[in-house]
C-alpha cells in the first residue's frame, strides 16, 4: 500500500512519551500500522498571524507541487515508451527508493536554510518547482515535436500505397527519364481489378507505349504499377484512370530529393536517440527535485497547523503511519481514542471523528477530512494516480 499518514500529536511528559503510547497501541499490540518518527527541525515560529497566513498558502503550495511531481513521472513515462514498465524504478528520491526517503525523511538545511522564516523556505520551495514545471513544457515542447514529425514519416513508409511514400518501393529503372516526350506515371490499382488493369490500361487514350506497365509493389489491397506514355496525354489518362478507379499518385523520380527524404528520416531518428537520454536523466533529476520538495512542504504544514492547534511552545512529535490496508477503520478508532480529547467538537462527531469540510482558521482551511490530531495524507504511487 502507498499510502501513509502523516501525523503530529502534543508532546506528554516528553515527546519520546507520544511517540510511544502511539507505537505501542497501533504497531507493537495490534498490527494496525507501521510507525516512524517524522523528523521536523526547529523551524522558525514567527507571529500567529504569520502562521494563519501561512497555512492557507501552503496548502496550495502542496497542491501544486504534488501536481508538478505527478507531471515529471508521467511524462517520464511517456518518454521511456515500451520501456515504460521500468517507469517504477527509474522514480527515486535522493537516489533511494521513495518509501525510504519518505519513512526516513531528513530535513535539507543546505537547500532550505532553518534560520530562514517559514515564509521564505515556501517561497524557495514554490520557485524551485515553479522553474521545473516552466523548463518541463519546453522541453516536452520540443521532444514531442520531434517525436511527431518522426511518427508522421514512418507512418508514410507504413500506410495503404493510396497514401504512403513511394520513394522506398520504386527504383531507377522503373522510369522513363530525360526524355522531351514520354513520362512514367505511377497508378494504384485494387486488386480486384488487376486483370482489368492489365487488359485496358493500353486503351485508357492514345498514346500510351505498349506494355509498357509493371507491377512494382503490393499491398494487401492495392498494387502499384508503372505506365509510360506521352506527356501531352497524361491529363487526359490521370481523368480516363480515375473514371476506372486507377489512382494515379503524383511522384516525379529524383534521385537527390529521395536521398534528401531518407537522410531527413535518418536525421529524425538520429536526434531523438541523442535528446531522449538526457531527457531521461532530467527527468529522474527533476522528479527526486520536485518528490523532496513536496514532503518538506509536507513537514511545513505539519510544523505550521501543529503550533496553530498546540501552542507555544513548541512541543509535538511528528509520526509517519503506514497503515496495514485491511484495519485502515480500527487504526482511526484507535488514534481517536487517542486523541479525541484534544477537540471537544470531534468527540461529538462519533468515533471517526470526521467533519465535512470544516473551515476553522489554522485547523486545516477547508479540508475533506478534519480529525482532533493533525493529519496530513501522503500517496506515494506515482505511476497509477492521477495529479
Amino acid at each position: 500500500m502507498s499510502e501513509y499518514w502523516l501525523i503530529s500529536a502534543p508532546g506528554d511528559k516528553t515527546c519520546q512519551q507520544t511517540w510511544e503510547t502511539l507505537n505501542n497501541v497501533t504497531s507493537k499490540q495490534n498490527s494496525l500500522s507501521i510507525n516512524y518518527k517524522f523528523h521536523i527541525p526547529d523551524l522558525k515560529v514567527g507571529t500567529l498571524d504569520q502562521l494563519v497566513g501561512l497555512s492557507d498558502d501552503l496548502g496550495k503550495l502542496d497542491s501544486f507541487v504534488d501536481q508538478v511531481t505527478h507531471k515529471v513521472a508521467s511524462y517520464l513515462g511517456e518518454v521511456l515508451e515500451d520501456q515504460r514498465d521500468k517507469l517504477q524504478e527509474n522514480l527515486m528520491a535522493n537516489n533511494g527508493d521513495l518509501a525510504v526517503y519518505l519513512t526516513h525523511f531528513q530535513w535539507d538545511m543546505a537547500k532550505y536554510p532553518i534560520k530562514q522564516s517559514l515564509r521564505n523556505i515556501a517561497d524557495i520551495i514554490s520557485k524551485q518547482v515553479g522553474q521545473i514545471d516552466a523548463d518541463l513544457k519546453t522541453k516536452s515542447s520540443v521532444y514531442n515535436n520531434l517525436k511527431s514529425s518522426l511518427q508522421n514519416m514512418e507512418k508514410k513508409q507504413t500506410g495503404s500505397l493510396l497514401t504512403r511514400n513511394l520513394a522506398d518501393l520504386v527504383r531507377k529503372e522503373h522510369f522513363i527519364q530525360d526524355s522531351e516526350y514520354l513520362t512514367t506515371l505511377l497508378v494504384v490499382v485494387p486488386k480486384s481489378g488487376f486483370s482489368d488493369w492489365n487488359q485496358n490500361y493500353e486503351k485508357l487514350t492514345d498514346m500510351i507505349v505498349p506494355r509498357s506497365s509493371q507491377l512494382v509493389s503490393q499491398d494487401n489491397d492495392y498494387g502499384l504499377f508503372t505506365v509510360t506514355l506521352f506527356k501531352k496525354v497524361a491529363e487526359e489518362f490521370k481523368h480516363h484512370a480515375r473514371e476506372k478507379k486507377f489512382i494515379v499518385r503524383e511522384f516525379t523520380y529524383n534521385e537527390v530529393e529521395l536521398a534528401a527524404g531518407k537522410n531527413e528520416i535518418s536525421k529524425l531518428v538520429t536526434d531523438k536517440k541523442k535528446q531522449f537520454g538526457p531527457l531521461v536523466r532530467w527527468l529522474k533529476v527533476n522528479f527526486s527535485e520536485c518528490f523532496c520538495a513536496w514532503i518538506h512542504v509536507k513537514a511545513l504544514r505539519v510544523f505550521v497547523e501543529s503550533v496553530l492547534r498546540y501552542g507555544l511552545p513548541v512541543n509535538f512529535q511528528a509520526m509517519l503511519l503506514h497503515p496495514n490496508k485491511k484495519n485502515t477503520k480500527r487504526l482511526r478508532d484507535v488514534l481517536h481514542q487517542l486523541y479525541g480529547h484534544l477537540d471537544s467538537s470531534a468527540q461529538q462527531g462519533g468515533a471517526s471523528g470526521a467533519h465535512d469540510s470544516v473551515d476553522i482558521p489554522g485547523l486545516g482551511f477547508g479540508q475533506a477530512e478534519y480529525f482532533p490530531y493533525v493529519y496530513y495524507k501522503i500517496n506515494i504511487d506515482m505511476v497509477d494516480s492521477k495529479a
